[in-house]
């Protein structure tokens, strides 16, 4: 890697002191630098590129739609991409329900949480301004965002800054925070949010969970029975119950909706990054239809929210084109069977005694790293295992997405695994070929 300074002093890069690479262009799954190296994406954009990169359809759509219209705002305007996609979208989710589009996932849970204080006051409840979210998670880097998230690393700075959030466990069974285990725990993770919710049913607005965690914990799947027990809850006490898919929804889990897997309907589904593919930035809220009615059978009668490119043709165009590859394509079922095989495949890792879990849900995977598997001691943040990885990784022409602080803002190793659903049965082999390889130059290192 080569660092910044080498292409340039003007920009003002994620990290000050890291390095970067210089990307020249890319060609389905493989990302190429300026020296011609060839990268396997294996999801450094947390999954954003799901059908790969430079995609003929969606390249030729960008261009058809930028040239009949590329931006109106939406404060006056409507485009027929936009209508088509709503409508798409609605057909996956629930009858009735309605879509508010955003660029990106931040946005989209700044108006998830919007959406719930509205309808509560709509629902004459003013008194709801509450959120409750869980300890380890990650839902966005605005203000908002970073507020439900409870991964302290990202957090940390900003604290004096964010809105105060009601904490619950996070169903996290290789580190159960109530230290229980399965299936004797009678799923107490659950109760632990069933109680807030009780115990602040007259301040609480809504409660916002990963059916699939992401960045603070990748690949962690909560346990049967986990989330409808969560649904039914909010649903007694008038609590809205939102699902952040921004990361595990789009199809990335073998279902459109990751929470599909549960048998739940959520009353707000957050979805971006795949939404896009990694084209355009994209977002999508989609809101049952109830809460939408709420909303505008009260006073003002509708979201006092919105941003500049919400909806524009050229993005809603874009996702359109996205659903209709990923429907033409069989990529949400093919994402399932991928998964399995990505699984089956990274099995033997765990004869390096750092390898502590390796777990997921169809194209999105997590490796969790540990000094002792006996007791699943954390390694120092000195050691910077997961940084020692990922270069590892960078060697071997395969990228992941390194994850740090997940275990309590300080220390935790992990890496996420979530590659474009294109991905071949051979490319899935070479992928786990490759984080071998990497993992076992780092675990040779160990003293």
């Amino acid at each position: 890697m080569i660092s910044i300074d080498t292409f340039g002093p003007h920009l003002f890069p994620r990290d000050p002191h890291g390095k970067l690479l210089k990307v020249s262009h890319g060609q389905g799954i493989y990302l190429y630098d300026d020296t011609g190296r060839r990268f396997m994406d294996g999801g450094m954009g947390a999954g954003a590129a799901c059908l790969g990169h430079a995609h003929p359809r969606l390249s030729a759509t960008l261009a058809r739609q930028a040239e009949k219209v590329a931006f109106a705002h939406t404060s006056l305007f409507v485009s027929e991409p936009l209508l088509e996609l709503s409508e798409q979208l609605v057909s996956r989710f629930e009858p009735g329900a309605r879509v508010y589009f955003v660029s990106g996932g931040s946005e989209g849970i700044e108006t998830a949480l919007k959406i719930a204080r509205s309808y509560q006051l709509a629902a004459g409840r003013p008194a709801r301004t509450q959120v409750a979210a869980r300890s380890i998670s990650y839902h966005g880097a605005t203000l908002g965002a970073l507020s439900a998230t409870g991964l302290r690393k990202r957090r940390a700075p900003y604290e004096p800054l964010l809105l105060p959030v009601l904490r619950a466990v996070t169903s996290y069974c290789y580190r159960c925070p109530l230290g229980l285990a399965q299936p004797s725990c009678d799923i107490a993770c659950a109760a632990d949010v069933e109680s807030l919710i009780s115990a602040n049913r007259e301040d609480l607005a809504a409660v916002l969970i990963e059916p699939v965690i992401g960045a603070s914990a990748p690949g962690v799947v909560s346990p049967p029975g986990y989330l409808p027990r969560i649904a039914a809850a909010c649903e007694k006490e008038g609590v809205l119950l939102i699902a952040d898919e921004v990361l595990c929804g789009m199809g990335r889990t073998g279902r459109f909706l990751a929470v599909e897997h549960d048998g739940v309907i959520p009353d707000i589904v957050v979805l971006s990054k795949a939404l896009g593919a990694g084209h355009m930035p994209l977002g999508a809220v989609l809101v049952r239809q109830r809460i939408y009615q709420a909303i505008c059978s009260t006073a003002p009668g509708h979201l006092v929210h919105g941003f500049t490119y919400s909806g524009s043709p050229l993005a809603a165009a874009l996702g359109l084109e996205v659903l209709r590859i990923i429907d033409e394509e069989g990529l949400v079922r093919a994402a399932g069977n991928l998964g399995r095989r990505l699984l089956d495949r990274l099995g033997p890792l765990k004869r390096y005694r750092m390898v502590g879990e390796i777990r997921g849900r169809g194209l999105l995977i997590g490796v969790e790293f540990v000094a002792d598997a006996a007791s699943r001691a954390c390694f120092p943040p000195d050691g910077e295992i997961t940084r020692r990885v990922f270069e590892a990784c960078l060697a071997e022409g395969l990228i992941v997405y390194p994850c740090t602080g997940t275990v309590d803002g300080t220390n935790g190793d992990q890496i996420l695994i979530a590659p474009p659903f294109i991905i071949s049965t051979e490319e899935i082999d070479d992928l786990a070929a490759r984080l071998d390889r990497a993992i076992g130059v780092v675990d040779r290192s160990l003293n």
